[in-house]
């Protein structure tokens, strides 16, 4: 009881020298990058990396180059071993509902479940009919201003339902889009002659993709309720200075972080906490526009340079037409590693947008991915190469008890109930959330955050704990050391010749699992009778 009373004194000194910097709550930037395994960034010490076609490699010529996520991760904490689900839809379920799949249901890209919607149709379950406390809703709660922007990841119609004010969507599912005005940049899939064919609407040619519109170069992006907006969602460029400057240079992580600065400024001005949530593209392969027969897999960027303690970024200028364009040495090499060095730049704008609006020091900033990187951990149920993700905490005026490596578990699903507590919402007692909150963790002496940590896809379930890992394909690990690869781990084979602590942490998996695993049969949210005999 004691220990408890002095958190909480903790928590409340923390929280008052936060509401004493001139807004009442803490500001919170919550940043999910894309396909990135926590072996891409240099902080994590491997010595094994994606190669630019993908796959892996050992050449330091395409390791990410990060000083700002450096200094984040060392000046802030860092988390060891972070755990998603090994792919996007689950994952950012995951983290928006801090629930695991058997309650929102979205257990993989193609197996979301289904349900019947209050107008008697069979849809996709959205999560804020499964789950209507979503992160947007937490801020909201909270008295936050709330912004999303970037990847939806959705997969159905209503976006204005996740508890935001705003958002700018470079949605990339071509299944949300309507036809866009300013780019043909989009992959899509014609039906002839009763043959699915894949055709590049910018040149016409057929091509091997999958269906996408450009979130890159010459992106499609849709606002929602955005000032200069006459309609509530609305595509981008909506105004006569942005039609004049939109084009081939037009980079869509930029426009995402113009519009995030945008709102971050009103809300400053106004003197209202604001609750970012940037779903970043980048990490993700894509179909490249620019070189439409290289296979590239990870698209070039604008080129930046870290010099004097701070980016360099040089103006793209693009030039061509119809599949036929040169980025006149002014854009990057493809590869993951330009991706993660470009989220570096972006981080630290962040970083400098703070500083100028005086306001660095009450904002706290999240950094994580979704899954592992595609070609390596991406689907993957291997060992922990699907779930393993980077996860930063920086918060130069909070009052942390950690600092730099933090060798702890953590699951993307404990943001959600990190930020409830942080912002003050109390989550009812009735509402299930499987995340548990580590803002204790960091405010405090306490040493561990979880017993274990869990990731997913359809019914093959990953777990672990500090001293072992039970995979999707049913084999154990020995995680007790980590190897220079973060995965080559030693299977265990022969549980008899284990030591006890292994055999105990064993018993307490399978213990839990039973609970999670319902994919057989509960795959669906609620159903009417004939949408049930439908899909049984």
């Amino acid at each position: 009881m004691k220990g408890m009373v002095k958190w909480i004194l903790q928590v409340c000194v923390s929280l008052i020298f936060f509401f004493g910097q001139g807004q009442k709550k803490p500001n919170i930037i919550l940043v999910l990058a894309d396909d990135i395994s926590a072996r891409e960034l240099p902080i994590y010490n491997s010595d094994t990396w994606s190669a630019p076609k993908g796959g892996n490699t050992q050449n330091l010529e395409f390791r990410a180059k990060t000083p700002v996520l450096n200094r984040l991760a060392s000046e802030g904490v860092y988390i060891k071993t972070a755990w998603a689900a090994v792919v996007c839809s689950p994952s950012r379920a995951m983290i928006m509902t801090g629930r695991y799949a058997h309650l929102h249901k979205w257990w993989g890209n193609k197996t979301i479940g289904k349900y019947t919607n209050p107008e008697g149709k069979l849809t996709s379950y959205p999560l804020y009919a499964s789950s209507p406390k979503t992160i947007g809703h937490i801020a909201k709660d909270g008295g936050y201003a709330t912004f999303w922007s970037g990847k939806t990841q959705m997969r159905t119609k209503g976006l204005e339902n996740f508890g935001f004010d705003e958002g700018v969507f470079t949605p990339g599912e071509t299944s949300l889009l309507s036809e866009n005005p300013y780019s043909d940049f989009r992959i899509v899939t014609s039906k002839k002659n009763g043959i699915k064919k894949q055709y590049n609407k910018n040149t016409g040619e057929l091509t091997k993709s999958y269906d996408q519109s450009s979130w890159y170069w010459q992106p499609f992006v849709m606002l929602m309720n955005h000032p200069t907006a006459k309609k509530s969602f609305e595509w981008w460029p909506n105004t006569k200075q942005s039609k004049k400057n939109y084009g081939l240079n037009t980079y869509g992580p930029d426009v995402e972080l113009d519009f995030i600065f945008d709102f971050i400024e009103r809300k400053t001005k106004s003197n209202k906490p604001f609750f970012v949530y940037h779903t970043s593209h980048l990490g993700h392969d894509a179909f490249d526009f620019l070189h439409p027969k290289s296979h590239n897999k990870w698209p070039a960027t604008p080129i930046v340079e870290w010099t004097d303690g701070g980016y360099q970024r040089t103006q793209p200028k693009i030039t061509g037409t119809k599949g036929d364009f040169d980025g006149n040495g002014t854009i990057t090499k493809p590869g993951i590693y330009n991706h993660i060095n470009y989220l570096d730049y972006q981080m630290w704008l962040y970083l400098e947008k703070l500083k100028e609006l005086d306001i660095e020091k009450n904002t706290i900033v999240i950094w994580c991915a979704d899954n592992g990187t595609s070609g390596y951990g991406k689907n993957s149920p291997n060992v922990q190469k699907g779930t393993h993700v980077p996860f930063i905490v920086y918060a130069p005026g909070m009052d942390f008890k950690k600092k730099g490596e933090q060798d702890v578990l953590l699951n993307l699903a404990d943001v959600l109930p990190t930020i409830a507590e942080i912002i003050g919402v109390e989550i009812p007692k009735d509402y299930e959330i499987n995340g548990k909150s580590f803002w204790k963790f960091l405010t405090t002496e306490q040493k561990e955050h979880r017993d274990w940590i869990y990731g997913y896809k359809d019914n093959l379930q990953i777990i672990r704990t500090k001293n072992i890992l039970k995979d999707g394909r049913n084999k154990w690990y020995d995680v007790r050391e980590t190897p220079s690869d973060l995965i080559s781990f030693p299977e265990i084979k022969d549980w008899k010749k284990e030591v006890s602590v292994l055999k105990k942490d064993k018993d307490l998996l399978e213990e839990v699992l039973p609970k999670f695993n319902t994919f057989e049969k509960e795959q669906h949210g609620p159903l009417n009778e004939q949408h049930l005999k439908k899909l049984q």
